[in-house]
């Protein structure tokens, strides 16, 4: 069986890598050729374009980074529902609104074929290494159907409702993923001001009820000032504006989810943008006026 792969961005190209090493026959696509390139070599087959994809494959899987982009992948010239094959699968790992899921599900469907909205948490050391948690919303047989490929590279993978609830989950992810960001971002600044080490601190804190993900990944990278990103601020904040226009229509007050929504913003406006998204710190570091890892005044 061919397995399609469209959009080998910092989390596709990953993935995509890891159904190669698996030995899984794979077709490829990326807006921009040269990515396909390392792809090719490792020994995936090219595509033309997401229809030509689509043609040669039974399961369709695609990592773009927004709405417009998924829309363009599936409806756009070329797009794969031009080239979809009745009964084929496609397997959506971007993260979008959960509205325009639902809209392409219902094109995919009337072609035959049928959708799971599976979008992905764990940074791009966990498309590399193959440890990504998946939100899968959609029929759970489909999502039986092609779990021994996600299995490549996820560690989780959770059925969590029907169409749309994967995208949702997904955003519940993120709001937990930034405020959690910006206490350790707090956390670490406190300790910078009170002269404490760091790196002792982080070690002592990490194992009890302060313990998270954030903390023990992005703490030390923050503290060695390594911006290099697991995940960018431009695409956190891509998430948040999802988060909030979800929340905005279901009438949720998110303060928290909001802040760091601002913060991200005038980090942008700094140029920054493509650092990774641990880079909160330095919206509070402009505030107090020292760095996490400098010199406390």
């Amino acid at each position: 069986m061919n397995i399609g792969f469209i959009g080998l961005g910092i989390m596709g190209s990953g993935m995509a890598r890891n159904l190669v090493d698996k030995g899984f026959e794979v077709v490829v696509w990326n807006r921009t050729a040269s990515r396909m390139d390392p792809l090719a070599a490792a020994g995936a087959a090219r595509g033309a374009s997401p229809e030509d994809v689509a043609s040669r494959c039974d399961i369709v899987m695609v990592c773009v980074s927004d709405s417009p982009d998924v829309r363009e992948v599936v409806m756009g010239e070329r797009g794969l529902l031009e080239g979809l094959r009745e009964g084929a699968l496609v397997v959506d790992h971007s993260t979008i609104s959960p509205s325009v899921t639902l809209e392409m599900a219902e094109a995919v469907r009337a072609r035959g074929a049928d959708w799971l909205d599976a979008p992905v948490s764990g940074g791009s050391e966990g498309a590399a290494r193959g440890t990504l948690a998946v939100m899968v919303g959609g029929d759970s047989s489909q999502l039986e159907r092609v779990r021994p490929f996600i299995d490549s590279y996820a560690s989780t993978i959770g059925h969590v409702g029907p169409t749309g609830a994967g995208q949702t989950v997904k955003l519940v992810n993120q709001i937990l993923v930034v405020v959690t960001g910006l206490a350790v971002s707090e956390g670490l600044l406190f300790a910078q001001g009170a002269g404490l080490d760091l790196r002792s601190t982080l070690c002592a804190v990490e194992g009890g009820a302060a313990g998270s993900w954030m903390l023990s990944n992005r703490g030390p990278q923050m503290i060695e000032r390594d911006w290099r990103p697991g995940f960018t601020i431009d695409l956190q904040q891509k998430d948040l504006r999802l988060v909030l226009e979800t929340a905005d229509e279901l009438g949720i007050p998110l303060p928290a989810t909001a802040l760091v929504f601002q913060l991200y913003r005038a980090l942008q406006r700094q140029g920054i943008g493509s650092e990774g998204n641990h880079a909160l710190v330095k919206a509070l570091e402009g505030i107090a006026g020292f760095e996490v890892g400098g010199r406390a005044e």
